[in-house]
């Protein structure tokens, strides 16, 4: 097998991983010749966690990440996980709700957690990123480890990963796009449009290009780099500025005479939009967006720009005006190897719902707004 067919059976191994923990099941997490069978802390049962404490006749542990382990008071003992022993009063409940920050105002004394004598290893760095590529809340529980594990994963018809694997799928994916088809859609801000659609080679994560115009290949080209928001892109949500961004992007670009839009599949900065609405709950309760989507467990923006750079690649572009008021979004782009000649400023007014956001994107994200 050659070393692409390689790559792409572990692409797609860790997509079949990341369906099976949204059913609720249990994956095999291997680094060398250690093994820990992992599940997701939001959707633990009781009868889960007796399996686990069976396999490895240990008591299984909690894995959540630095910021949601800093909400609940527990000091990680190294990196970026925390790894917290299950007591006799923890039940399926009492985890998911560790997991879960939707009931953090009125549970305000969780606890005492006990952090665990293991320290995180990769494994554990691994599960927590499986659960991000599953857009499941960021916190798996962990078995200790298992002897003989590939006769137990070979009984139990239990898929088996290397953490290596795991880690780096986001990026081997991203690198993975190709262009599958593209068509001329006129769209309502610019006519002469076409969508590019790209696909990895594990048939994952879809992400489309507009091209407006013909931009010439030869000069940078005017591209505004667009997280999907299916609530503003298409609901018209006023607590946010992505619809008029997006539609803004098209008509500037029009106007200017060609560019492309990326469009990522990247809700919600890269949670996902399940997790988006938990952070928008969490922001009626008086928190903002960044500290949302770190009481959820996650980064403020768990963003990547591999997907952007590669995009741009395939379609024979190396350099771009970029449309954004994100200092990031250049940077990140530039360490992909596309050249930002320029930042074009992309503001739009705010109203009366989005107002604290884009203030908290300027104060906190440091956009220029």
């Amino acid at each position: 097998m050659d070393n692409n067919s390689v790559i792409n059976q572990k692409l797609i191994s860790v997509e079949r991983a990341a369906s099976e923990l949204r059913r609720g099941g249990n994956i095999m997490i291997t680094d060398g010749d250690q093994a820990h069978m992992i599940t997701s802390a939001e959707l633990i049962t009781d009868n889960r966690i007796d399996k686990f404490t069976t396999l490895s006749n240990d008591n299984p542990l909690v894995g959540l990440t630095y910021n949601r382990a800093n909400i609940l008071k527990i000091s990680p003992r190294s990196g970026d996980v925390a790894l917290v022993k299950i007591k006799g009063y923890m039940d399926s409940g009492v985890i998911s709700s560790m997991a879960d920050p939707a009931d953090d105002l009125i549970n305000i004394m969780q606890g005492p957690f006990q952090v665990s004598d293991v320290r995180p290893g990769k494994i554990h760095d691994a599960g927590i990123k499986l659960c991000k590529i599953a857009k499941l809340l960021p916190a798996a529980v962990f078995s200790g480890p298992i002897e003989n594990w590939r006769a137990l994963a070979e009984q139990n018809n239990i898929l088996c990963l290397d953490a290596d694997d795991i880690l780096n799928h986001t990026i081997r994916e991203a690198l993975s796009l190709n262009i599958i088809t593209s068509a001329k859609v006129p769209l309502a801000g610019a006519e002469n449009a076409t969508m590019v659609a790209f696909r990895p080679d594990d048939g994952g994560t879809e992400h489309f290009a507009i091209i407006i115009g013909d931009p010439k290949r030869e000069q940078a080209v005017l591209t505004r780099i667009h997280s999907e928001c299916f609530t503003g892109d298409l609901l018209g949500s006023l607590k946010c500025d992505c619809g008029e961004q997006m539609r803004g992007a098209i008509k500037y670009m029009s106007d200017e005479g060609g560019g492309i839009l990326l469009y990522l599949a990247q809700e919600g900065r890269g949670i996902g939009l399940i997790n988006k609405l938990r952070a928008y709950h969490l922001q009626d309760q008086g928190f903002d967006t960044v500290d949302a989507n770190e009481r959820l467990g996650f980064l403020s923006d768990e963003r990547i720009f591999e997907p952007a750079a590669e995009m741009l690649k395939k379609m024979g572009y190396d350099k771009v005006r970029l449309l954004t008021n994100n200092p990031d979004k250049v940077a990140g782009l530039e360490a992909c190897g596309i050249k930002v000649t320029e930042r074009v400023p992309h503001k739009f007014p705010s109203n009366t719902h989005n107002d604290l956001y884009l203030k908290t994107k300027k104060k906190r994200s440091g956009h220029l707004l």
